[in-house]
């Protein structure tokens, strides 16, 4: 069976070989990190918003509303605030218990209801209880054990859109109805919209949105803090195992400044996946060229950019072009603004074609780098001066050679049967 041996072999060299990694899980979505770079001041306001349960303890339930779009932090900063909240509480000998339960995997308020009462470590009966008996039987253990419980709910928009009124009614309201004199529950609603709240009866809406907490999308500076954190005070790799290049690459590739979707589990997800490749590779750096792979198969929306190549003029794909053969020559992923314009002039008279000027080149590079085809940042030192460079944002393979090459082709041949 010598394909079977074969197959075992390259298993077992795979379990033993290098990696770049040294603690990969805390790349993970469900890592909680010690560090929450830039989500300070969100954490702060939770703070504010529920210490009177610590100062006032019983003598009113808290809500608080956090709106954001994915990749913006809502999820782990709530559990960091839950973990951190809880933790000083019992410090000062109050009994706080922090759940969180994800409106998407807790599909129906009954099931909801169970997972608050897993995490509380309270055991419901086998027999079939409804919804209200169950919160009955929370309520009591509250009551029993003089605990204060904050409920997290997160995509909560997801349980608006598909719950019936009178499940949402009775998540949201029917605590406040029971007129207890001490109120032991307080909630997080944690939304990607607040319009998702739009079609909610407005005795609701006005009950669930009291203090509203923004999460805005990451830029690309706040992003390379957040990957250096978990690089280096995390240690997820190997020490210089990254290079700061392809750090400063995902950042910008996913910095809402730059034009990305500000999305820091995706921006996660590329590097460990850049990692992944690296291993997979034997190398024991982790590239700017790695990330562009790990890119390409995380980004759902390159291949809509890649499609897009098909619609560039000529002039357009000879920038594309020059930006190849650069990369091809000098191995660097990088390149000035003077260095692209020059070999493109070179490109272009090549095949025969008059070069535009500076300013035409300048806005084809804009161009494309609105459609995501390029990334552009700023030099930094070791350079004279500040200038922008340029990389392109997709690996360049020879795929993509062959589809610049005979996109170029035809649009020569259009132009000569003109």
């Amino acid at each position: 069976m010598k394909v079977l041996d074969e197959l075992r072999d390259l298993v077992e060299d795979a379990i033993k070989g290098s990696t770049v990694f040294e603690k990969s899980k805390v790349l993970t979505p469900d890592y909680i990190p010690k560090n929450l770079p830039h989500r300070e001041k969100q954490i702060k306001e939770l703070s504010i918003n529920f210490r009177e349960i610590l100062s006032n303890p019983g003598s009113t339930s808290v809500r608080v509303v956090i709106s954001g779009k994915t990749g913006t932090g809502k999820t782990v900063t709530t559990k960091k605030f839950g973990e951190l909240f809880s933790e000083i509480a019992k410090e000062k000998g109050l009994r706080v218990v922090y759940t969180h339960i994800n409106c998407h995997r807790q599909r129906t308020l009954y099931l909801m209801l169970v997972e608050i009462a897993n995490q509380l470590n309270l055991q419901i009966p086998n027999r079939g209880l409804s919804s209200q008996e169950t919160f009955k039987l929370i309520y009591d253990y509250l009551e029993k054990r003089n605990i204060q419980l904050i409920i997290t709910l997160d995509e909560f928009d997801y349980f608006v859109s598909t719950s019936p009124v009178e499940d949402i009614y009775f998540l949201v309201r029917i605590y406040d109805e029971l007129n207890a004199l001490v109120k032991r529950i307080h909630y997080i609603f944690i939304l990607r919209e607040l319009t998702s709240l739009a079609s909610l009866d407005k005795s609701i809406k006005d009950h669930v949105i009291k203090n509203v907490i923004e999460f805005p999308p990451y830029t690309s500076e706040e992003l390379y803090d957040i990957l250096m954190d978990r690089i280096v005070n995390e240690k997820a790799f190997r020490e210089g195992a990254v290079l700061e290049e392809t750090v400063r690459f995902i950042s910008d590739i996913y910095g809402i400044d730059k034009g990305g979707s500000g999305n820091a589990r995706l921006a996660l997800e590329t590097l460990e996946l850049a990692g992944k490749i690296a291993d997979t590779e034997g190398s024991l750096l982790v590239t700017i060229d790695h990330a562009k792979k790990a890119n390409s198969k995380i980004n759902p929306e390159l291949s809509i950019i890649l499609d897009t190549i098909r619609d560039l003029d000529l002039h357009q794909l000879l920038v594309v072009k020059a930006i190849m053969n650069l990369h091809k020559k000098e191995g660097d992923d990088f390149f000035s603004m003077g260095k692209v314009e020059e070999e493109y002039n070179i490109v272009a008279k090549d095949l025969g074609e008059i070069p535009r000027k500076h300013t035409q080149v300048f806005e084809y590079i804009r161009k494309l780098k609105l459609m995501g085809l390029i990334t552009a940042r700023q030099s930094g030192k070791g350079m004279r001066g500040r200038t922008t460079l340029i990389s392109l944002s997709v690996p360049i393979s020879e795929e993509l050679d062959n589809l610049i090459n005979n996109e170029i082709r035809d649009r020569l041949l259009q132009q000569k049967n003109y």
